[in-house]
């Protein structure tokens, strides 16, 4: 264990915390225990003393008579005093190592205390250092049959005492270092084993570092806080795999949107260096081959103006998408289109389903821009004869639809899901046919949920498609509102 390991700063602070309570527990015991043994010695000195009777103790020091200093009889290790009513203090012996004079005298406060507390209640008791150290003094009123009587002063070291209060702390030490080593032989595969979900979680945070973002922590392991801690590390995880994955799929978009977009440049830009190479060689010279080269470079030129302002149109939709919406039925805003649709088709048969609905926050451009670029990819996917596109406007609950339906090729299935991203094209060389570059519907998508809208695709291989887009009624929050600016888009 190093002291920076949570182990060791665990098991360091738990039996930190058990010394300390030991401690308290000592100190406390230790002054219980000094007084309590105090109080045993001068409960059993009372006892001698009252078995003493109180004419003896007066006959002693009558007429000032007194007894050689020399141990008492009951109490060979201490010395003995009397006190009168009249307080006259009187040693009728000593412990044969002091002299009479080293004898400890009370207070008189003291005295009075004792002659007035009962015989029969707690000894009253004084700790004094003398000249012999430290005493223990215990009074002791004491009465004969006479009425006559005194305080009886018995006075004996406390070195006996001591010395059994220190084998007591020392046997009180000697059981706490064993608990403080018993607890740490015991807190240590405690705590091992508590502390194994957090080295599980470490060897699983060191495996999710090598790259492996799809690792998980087990969970529920036991303990409240550890659960809440590998559930939390696994949302975090689940939120950087789905991040990590998220960014991986933008970088694979740019790098394939930077790919097409650079393919789709070169071919126009190839062209209009062929038709220049030609003219250099000298068929500028030849009107008719001048005038050739001449309109090939002007229909590249188109193609790339086109592709260009494709691209700005989906950098300004990503960067501040913004639309002027106001309140407008979709119907008349396609009907206006008409005569443009049907000049497009050619050949082709035009129909208009156009069921009234509710107002709808619109911006009419926009919504033109939608209708052309489906109408526009019909038309590319449709034959010239015998071909039909519907452009159908249909009411639902929640909002409006604005669908256009072709009986051209169809799409097969696996196309369905990537039809709406930038370049993507099913038969690239078809689209260059008819000059697409794959960014129509991508950018369809982006006005339509610049209305707060969605966009879908029906087909079905060989049947003809139908592209649906669905238009929002505006919430209470919008009403009135005629500018509004819309959320980032894809």
């Amino acid at each position: 264990m190093f002291p920076r390991s949570l182990r060791y700063q665990l098991i360091s602070r738990i039996l930190l915390i058990l010394a300390g309570l030991l401690v308290i527990i000592g100190l406390s015991q230790y002054l219980f225990m000094e007084r309590f043994i105090y109080q045993n010695r001068a409960a059993a000195i009372q006892r001698q003393v009252q078995s003493v009777p109180g004419e003896v103790w007066g006959r002693l020091t009558e007429s000032g008579r007194r007894i050689p200093a020399e141990p008492f009889v009951f109490f060979p290790s201490a010395s003995v005093a009397y006190v009168n009513k009249q307080g006259v203090f009187t040693v009728l012996s000593t412990n044969g190592s002091e002299s009479v004079n080293s004898v400890p005298r009370l207070s008189d406060n003291d005295y009075r205390r004792a002659a007035e507390r009962p015989r029969r209640g707690k000894p009253l008791f004084r700790i004094v250092n003398g000249a012999g150290g430290e005493q223990l003094v215990v009074l002791q009123a004491v009465r004969s049959f006479q009425g006559s009587g005194g305080v009886v002063q018995v006075a004996t070291g406390t070195a006996p005492l001591k010395a059994e209060l220190r084998r007591q702390v020392l046997l009180y030490s000697a059981l706490a270092f064993a608990a403080l080593l018993g607890a740490l032989l015991l807190f240590l595969p405690v705590i091992r084993r508590t502390l194994t979900p957090l080295s599980r979680m470490v060897e699983t945070v060191e495996r999710i570092d090598s790259g492996k973002l799809n690792e998980r922590l087990p969970e529920p392991v036991g303990p409240m806080e550890i659960d809440r801690l590998s559930h939390s590390f696994n949302r975090m995880l689940a939120r950087l795999e789905s991040s990590f994955r998220a960014e991986q799929e933008s970088r694979e978009r740019m790098r394939r949107f930077v790919s097409d977009a650079s393919h789709e440049l070169r071919t126009p830009l190839t062209s209009i260096h062929g038709f220049l190479e030609v003219l250099l060689r000298g068929a500028a010279s030849d009107p008719n081959q001048l005038d050739k080269a001449l309109r090939g470079m002007y229909g590249e030129s188109e193609r790339i103006n086109k592709l260009v302002r494709d691209l700005l149109q989906l950098a300004k939709a990503d960067r501040m998408p913004e639309a002027q919406l106001e309140a407008a039925e979709l119907g008349p805003i396609l009907r206006e289109m008409e005569p443009q649709f049907k000049l497009l088709a050619g050949e082709r048969r035009v129909l208009f389903d156009l069921q009234p609905t509710n107002q709808l926050q619109l911006d009419a451009d926009k919504v033109k821009q939608i209708a052309l670029n489906l109408f526009q990819n019909a038309i590319q996917h449709t034959s010239p004869i015998g071909g039909m596109i519907t452009v159908a406007v249909r009411p639902r609950q929640d909002g409006a639809e604005l669908a256009v339906v072709d009986n051209g090729t169809g799409i097969a299935p696996q196309h369905l899901p990537h039809l709406f991203e930038r370049f993507y094209r099913i038969d690239s060389s078809r689209a260059r046919t008819h000059g697409g570059a794959g960014l129509g519907l991508a950018i369809s998508r982006s006005l339509a949920e610049l209305h707060g809208g969605t966009i879908r695709a029906e087909s079905r291989d060989g049947e003809g498609s139908a592209f649906i887009v669905f238009f929002p009624y505006p919430s209470d929050e919008d009403n009135g509102k005629a500018v509004t600016t819309a959320s980032d888009v894809d």
